[in-house]
């Protein structure tokens, strides 16, 4: 009757309605960082890959260009997966980690080297697709899943069941070989496994286990043990890549040699993605190289801290495994850089340049957005518990 007499209210527009309620509960300090990281890439790959394309007899700007389209891909990628809610999050990892898991097995048959001797990728003509990216965000959703159902009364044996499965995906990772990512994988669910409640003697002795079968691949894999014997070396070779990119960070001091100034970018064959923090390192020194740190230590402890009173059992567990995952890469990748850890091939995401690493790191992002986005039944409680 109101309607009748007074006319109904106009309608809010519904994405206008959806846009706003996502600006309200999301980590806007993440979205941000991310932001700044995507920007921080594509300036590098300004100075990084030209050289690069025009060894290959390619436009200039070949590379930044695809890098430009993977970063919008990404980050659309990553806008959309923030809008879900954690149940449907939970749906897209268990189904995208067993398409990511029977992409991963088909490897051998069907996947390519491209020459590194290692068969890593999928080649599609116009693009090539590493499956070990997507497998990490999605593993982490899963096995989340698997260690959450554990407490429910009568639930699974869940941390067993998820043990089975980083350890198979591990296995699988290592046989390619890409002993990095599966190194990467089982320390994001360790984290996973002592949120959920593991003891520190069992993780002692998961991690022992795991140094003995490092220590087993470095007998059989010749791969593996040159880059860990250069690794320990008093000196560093300096005509190998950590060598030139241990010098390019000498070179680029506290403000660096100056844009575009820089030759490590013309010598190292991965300087637009392994080793883009030495590009960064030389050419604007160690302040950006801080920033790039900071950056990444502000998603990683805004989402441990955001996570630090949810009650649901998955959205803690997928959010710390998420959150782990992204800082975890990004320490590899800059610790590989100045040598605090071996040679492993590792991208640093939003910044490095490829396809499959900004899709990967706008999945990983996603998800962690969603997952800590904050939810009124969570504010609810808190508040009450403020009062008592």
């Amino acid at each position: 009757m109101t309607d009748m007499t007074f006319g109904a209210a106009p309608a809010r527009d519904d994405v206008e309605s959806v846009l706003a309620r996502w600006w309200r509960t999301v980590d806007r300090w993440s979205v941000g960082a991310v932001l700044a990281l995507a920007v921080i890439g594509l300036v590098l790959g300004l100075a990084a890959s030209v050289p690069l394309a025009e060894r290959n007899g390619l436009a200039p700007f070949h590379y930044v260009t695809r890098q430009a389209a993977f970063a919008a891909a990404g980050l659309g990628l990553m806008f959309w997966l923030s809008l879900q809610s954690p149940a449907m999050v939970r749906r897209i990892g268990v189904i995208g980690f067993a398409g990511a898991f029977a992409a991963l097995c088909l490897l051998p048959f069907l996947g390519t080297d491209f020459g590194k001797g290692a068969v890593r990728w999928y080649s599609l003509g116009f693009a090539s697709l590493q499956p070990s990216e997507f497998l990490k965000p999605f593993l982490v959703v899963f096995c989340a899943w698997l260690m959450a159902a554990g407490f429910e009364r009568n639930g699974p044996p869940g941390k067993t069941l998820s043990l089975l499965v980083a350890a198979t995906a591990a296995g699988l990772l290592a046989m390619q070989p890409d002993f990095g990512q599966a190194m990467l994988t089982l320390t994001a669910w360790g984290v996973m496994y002592f949120v959920a409640g593991a003891s520190l003697p069992l993780l002692a002795g998961l991690t022992a286990l795991t140094g003995a079968a490092g220590v087993f691949a470095y007998t059989r894999s010749e791969h593996l043990a040159r880059r860990i014997d250069g690794f320990l070396a008093a000196e560093v070779d300096p005509r190998t890549q950590l060598g030139y990119a241990a010098d390019a960070i000498r070179q680029g001091g506290y403000f660096g040699v100056g844009v575009g100034e820089g030759s490590v970018k013309t010598i190292l064959p991965d300087a637009h993605t392994d080793f883009i923090i030495a590009v960064a390192a030389e050419e604007y020194g160690l302040v950006l190289c801080l920033f790039v740190i900071a950056l990444f230590l502000l998603l990683t402890l805004r989402a441990l801290a955001r996570l630090a009173h949810e009650r649901d059992h998955f959205v803690r567990l997928a959010g710390c495994g998420l959150a782990a995952l992204i800082g975890l890469q990004a320490f590899v990748n800059m610790g590989v850089a100045v040598r605090l850890l071996p040679a492993k091939g590792m991208t640093l995401p939003f910044i490095s340049y490829g396809g499959s690493s900004m899709l990967a790191a706008g999945i990983v992002m996603g998800m962690l957005l969603a997952l800590t986005r904050r939810r009124p039944q969570r504010d609810v409680t808190d508040a009450l518990e403020g009062e008592g």
